[in-house]
């Protein structure tokens, strides 16, 4: 079957750049359609969490987020010098940040550490503050590197998908594709054309976030506030600020966000009189609508990010959702491409991301319950922030947030089956997240073993075998990790420590966990 391309991906954002990305790094011709003719500038994500951060890291982008990051922290400098200066009654450098939920804060200085959660990501866990509109710039340059060809100001006007092939109608003309992936955002065409059924709960709130020039910001309290109005934040960066305000959605989300819709919420909201919207740079409304697709693929169609589940960005997780889903589906449909697939491999998409995606959205619509400005909510807001007051309840947001709880469920009963593989300091000088750059699996040795290293023959082009030591693991014998950087199968050292727990996994197991994500062996005999 001849294609225009073997993939054509719906929506050229973060979500859709990064699984352009990642099929391009597996040898996979895709063409981006994005009907935007220039990056997206609307303010919108302000930071990535860690299972994000290690996904640009095993790619070899770190060095990138970690400039973004430091631009990022002088702005929110800036914004602390700006009140200094205004005069504004308490301004102070906030202990270090460890996220919030529903706009009560977390202090850093509560978070439990010693958290075996938290000692796995390496260098990925220092960056976190990455806005989108930066995080797009990155991966567009990335798909540039890569050969993407990314097609601006197209729009996707219809398509016809067989058996076999989906013809995708744009407004330059008609593509024939094997696969057609939708990262089209949250009023998806590709979602609505295919007649994915989007179950969920209505929207029932305003919100607005906005980056613009004001005066009369003195009296406006930093950071998340709530008043008999509403919620407001003020912050991290001058001219910055977001309402929330519980009187249903908005009367029309295409019309423009002007100057005085945003001064007049923030007034209504913050009961402050004096602020006054001058000029907005960037503006954008939300809504806490919750949905999301039963299943993510239908036929040779699929859905990645917004286009597969939609939610308030409470907690910002959003963008890392769908950093995830194209993560995850990124090496499955080139496998399916490039026909070595295991049967089976791209269901498992929909059944790995699924649950997360159902998670996020019942952790978002929690915050909007706490959020609500009535007595019953603020009761319960003032119970939940005393207890994010412990090191316990610090620690278990921070957890959630960070998303490092994230396990898929797959075969085996070793802690580190199903779970972000450790980032382990190996004995050549390299780190794990070094190997994985190329977009290939990897199978560690780290016992010197020939009988696993002979479960890899044949997988060439597939997975890398890589023997070495781990000095700060000597219990660990092995591993092999997914493409995703999930860990599909580990195994300790009989008789150490780390097996008291009898998690060596089974003799058959990397070569059964080699079939079940990377197919037969190729046959080496002829």
């Amino acid at each position: 079957m001849t294609y225009d391309a073997d993939v054509v991906v719906a929506g050229g954002g973060p979500v859709g750049l990064m699984l352009a990305c990642e099929l391009a790094l597996a040898d996979v011709p895709v063409v981006v359609l994005e009907r935007l003719t220039e990056v997206d500038t609307t303010i919108k994500a302000g930071a990535i969490n860690t299972p994000s951060a290690e996904a640009f890291y095993r790619r070899g982008l770190l060095p990138e987020l970690a400039e973004v990051q430091r631009i990022a922290l002088g702005r929110f400098s800036a914004f602390l010098s700006q009140r200094q200066a205004a005069g504004a009654s308490v301004v102070q450098q906030p202990p270090k940040f460890a996220g919030h939920f529903a706009g009560i804060m977390l202090r850093g200085d509560l978070l439990d550490e010693s958290d075996p959660d938290f000692d796995a990501a390496g260098p990925a866990a220092d960056v976190g503050l990455v806005p989108q509109e930066s995080l797009e710039r990155l991966l567009a340059a990335r798909a540039a590197e890569l050969g993407v060809e990314v097609r601006r100001g197209v729009t996707l006007t219809g398509f016809d998908a067989g058996d076999d092939a989906v013809r995708v109608h744009t407004s330059q003309g008609t593509l024939r594709t094997g696969w057609l992936v939708g990262c089209d955002g949250g009023r998806s065409t590709v979602r609505r054309l295919a007649g994915f059924p989007f179950p969920g709960t209505a929207p029932g709130i305003t919100g607005r976030q906005a980056l613009v020039e004001m005066t009369g910001t003195e009296a406006l309290g930093a950071g998340w506030n709530w008043t008999e109005h509403g919620t407001y934040a003020h912050g991290p960066m001058p001219g910055r600020f977001l309402t929330v305000e519980f009187d249903g959605p908005p009367a029309d989300r295409e019309a423009p966000v002007t100057a005085q819709e945003l001064e007049a919420s923030l007034r209504r909201v913050s009961g402050v009189d004096e602020v006054r919207v001058h000029k907005v740079i960037s503006a954008t409304r939300f809504t806490d609508n919750a949905r999301q697709v039963p299943d993510y693929r239908a036929g040779r169609v699929l859905l990645a990010g917004d286009a597969a589940h939609v939610h308030s960005p409470f907690g910002g997780q959003g963008l890392n959702l769908g950093i995830g889903d194209a993560m995850n589906l990124g090496w499955k449909l080139a496998a399916t491409v490039h026909g070595w697939a295991p049967e089976g491999l791209l269901d498992t998409y929909t059944a790995e991301r699924h649950p997360l995606g159902a998670w996020v959205l019942d952790w978002t619509r929690a915050q909007v319950a706490l959020m609500r400005p009535e007595s019953h909510a603020g009761a319960l807001r003032r119970i939940v922030a005393e207890l994010a007051g412990t090191v316990t309840a610090t620690t278990f947001f921070a957890k959630k947030i960070s998303g490092v709880w994230q396990r898929y469920d797959l075969p085996g009963d070793h802690p580190l089956t199903g779970r972000s593989a450790p980032d382990l300091e190996l004995s050549d000088g390299s780190r794990l997240g070094d190997h994985l750059r190329d977009g290939q699996g990897l199978l560690l040795d780290l016992a010197d073993d020939a009988e696993l290293r002979k479960c890899a023959a044949g997988y060439g082009g597939r997975v890398r075998l890589l023997t070495t030591g781990c000095p700060q693991r000597p219990g660990l014998a092995g591993l092999l990790v997914r493409p995703d950087g999930c860990t599909a199968w580990a195994a300790d050292v009989p008789g150490t420590d780390a097996d008291a727990d009898g998690t060596t996994g089974a003799p058959d197991g990397p070569a059964a966990a080699l079939r079940q994500w990377f197919g037969s062996p190729a046959d080496l005999t002829g």
